[in-house]
């Protein structure tokens, strides 16, 4: 009987282990979605510097009882600037949209917001990114809708588009409200 050895046996099982990974990803229930560690969790603490003289925000806010989004963004974001009609739309609507300015400079931020319309209820800025890694942020935009007692409902990786507004946000909206 031929001895087999540990180095033959273990290309297979390491083949084995990675399409069993794989097939997991793609058997989400969006595979084209990024999940989110934080989701039915108490999102983590807001540690924001203040953005100029524009309203500024705590954790305390995120249990104030609305459903509200938690938008991260930066002024050199070019998928920041597709999303932000989407933004302005939705703080149209009555959205309360808490924003955070990421790892970018006050003068860049105020200019971007000026130049495209300031969708915030409230604004602070993240300069070095520690915010945004305590909250799972990949990178920016990142959108998280937060229930009234502060819990992370969902989140959008990539900009919030219109499909990502009606395919994923406005349900979870729906729900959150009762339906109503």
């Amino acid at each position: 009987m031929a001895k087999v050895s540990p180095l033959m046996i273990a290309p297979p099982l390491i083949f084995a282990a990675l399409a069993g990974l794989f097939f997991f990803g793609m058997a989400r229930d969006n595979p084209d979605e990024l999940p989110t560690a934080l989701a039915g969790q108490i999102a983590p603490d807001v540690d924001v510097e203040p953005f100029g003289d524009l309203p500024g925000f705590t954790s305390a806010d995120m249990k104030d009882g609305q459903v509200k989004l938690v938008n991260f963004w930066a002024s050199w974001c070019a998928p920041c600037r597709v999303e932000h009609p989407t933004l302005m739309q939705l703080e149209a609507e009555g959205i309360p949209i808490y924003g955070i300015n990421y790892k970018d400079s006050l003068a860049n931020g105020a200019k971007f917001l000026r130049d495209l319309g300031d969708p915030f209820i409230a604004i602070g800025s993240d300069p070095k990114g520690r915010m945004a890694l305590n909250w799972g942020v990949y990178g920016v935009p990142e959108t998280y809708l937060v229930d009234g007692e502060g819990r992370i409902i969902t989140r959008v990786a990539g900009p919030l588009t219109q499909r990502e507004l009606t395919e994923r946000i406005r349900p979870k909206l729906e729900e959150l409200r009762g339906g109503s």
